[in-house]
């Protein structure tokens, strides 16, 4: 599999490129830059509406080459993340992924805040149905995809995400967290997958 030279982390509900996933991703970049290697890297901060971040995200690497880019995504972004790749037919490492975000996040509607700043937003009632549309039918080809799934996941059924990316290159973790708190113990396996190492 050909080496990423393009890379795009998109982060999960309420939450932002501050994550603690994020900047990991991100300085593991920077490291790989100092080292010489050329890698493009995009983290944007997503507008509450499916359909707008979508819109956003295809904008932003519409002139990325397929056989070159790659895209984590946490929870929601691991939605987002999947909805691209079979678009694109791209690499991806999904990272306790939203599976079926328009129900999960129904409860949701209303105003919300996000996780590492002060600022709030509103969730629509028309975003779930946004969500709903976007969703892809069966992955195409899961071995282009990573699915790192935590048992202990409090938010999401871990055994809805395994069944999802049936196929793919699955690390099932023994407990753990929607967080992945120990996110750092896998970038070594994410990065490989991604021809990075």
């Amino acid at each position: 599999m050909a080496r990423t030279t393009h890379l795009l982390y998109l982060h999960g509900f309420r939450s932002s490129p501050l994550s603690a996933k994020a900047r990991q991703v991100a300085e593991r970049v920077d490291s790989l830059r100092r080292q010489g290697t050329p890698l493009q890297w995009w983290c944007p901060q997503l507008p509450p509406s499916p359909r707008e971040a979508l819109a956003l995200i295809e904008a932003g690497t519409s002139s990325w080459p397929t056989h070159g880019m790659a895209v984590i995504g946490s929870s929601l972004g691991g939605f987002y993340a999947t909805v691209l790749a079979e678009r694109r037919a791209c690499r991806a490492v999904v990272l306790n992924p939203a599976v079926n975000p328009a129900r999960d996040l129904a409860a949701y509607i209303g105003e919300q805040r996000f996780w590492h700043t002060e600022d709030r937003f509103y969730f629509r009632a028309e975003y779930v149905e946004e969500l709903r549309t976007l969703a892809p039918q069966a992955i195409a080809e899961p071995s282009r995809y990573m699915a790192v799934i935590a048992k202990g996941d409090e938010l999401l059924d871990w055994r809805e995400m395994h069944a999802r990316y049936q196929g793919a290159h699955i690390r099932l973790l023994e407990g753990g967290d929607h967080a992945l708190s120990d996110f750092h113990a896998h970038l070594d396996a994410v990065f490989a997958f991604l021809g990075l190492v």
